[in-house]
């Protein structure tokens, strides 16, 4: 099995997507787009999430108290692509509020997870970010962003 193929294959598994977001020690706002998350535990209340270990965000997430995780609405694709975007200010014209530690919660979003940064765990060209929710909101009867197969989704009843 080669690494294209194991890529492939996972990109099979239909996921959510977010936008993960953290406040640095001098006050930027960094956010990315991440398909990686995932509940932990319900007590006490815990949710992970990855990140590349080459990521240039990663000592911002390492060393941050706090982060939150957005998950999408159907309608917030191009906020997905825009977080995914290298070498552009994200949070330009995006509305925000003030989260859990500092970190920017987005409006719009179907949920939110605002959390504690808790532990840490290296594995493979990953991190693995396990956070304690402090607080979390949710929209009812939004539709989520889904990605599949490299393509974007929105749910369809069955």
């Amino acid at each position: 099995m080669d690494s294209q193929q194991f890529r492939a294959a996972l990109g099979l598994f239909a996921t959510g997507v977010t936008i993960v977001t953290v406040r640095s020690a001098d006050g930027g706002l960094v956010g990315l787009t991440a398909n990686s998350f995932n509940s932990v535990s319900l007590d006490p209340p815990l949710v992970l999430w990855s990140l590349a270990r080459r990521a240039g965000s990663m000592p911002i997430f390492t060393r941050g108290s706090h982060y939150a995780i957005n998950i999408l609405a159907a309608d917030q694709k191009d906020l997905a692509q825009r977080f995914a975007t290298r070498d552009i200010d994200r949070f330009a014209g995006v509305a925000w509020r003030e989260g859990a530690g500092g970190a920017p919660v987005l409006d719009g979003a179907v949920a939110t997870f605002e959390c504690a940064n808790r532990s840490r765990y290296e594995e493979g060209d990953h991190v693995i970010f396990v956070g304690e929710v402090e607080r979390c909101t949710a929209r009812q009867g939004a539709q989520p962003l889904i990605f599949h197969g490299g393509r974007y989704f929105t749910e369809l009843p069955l």
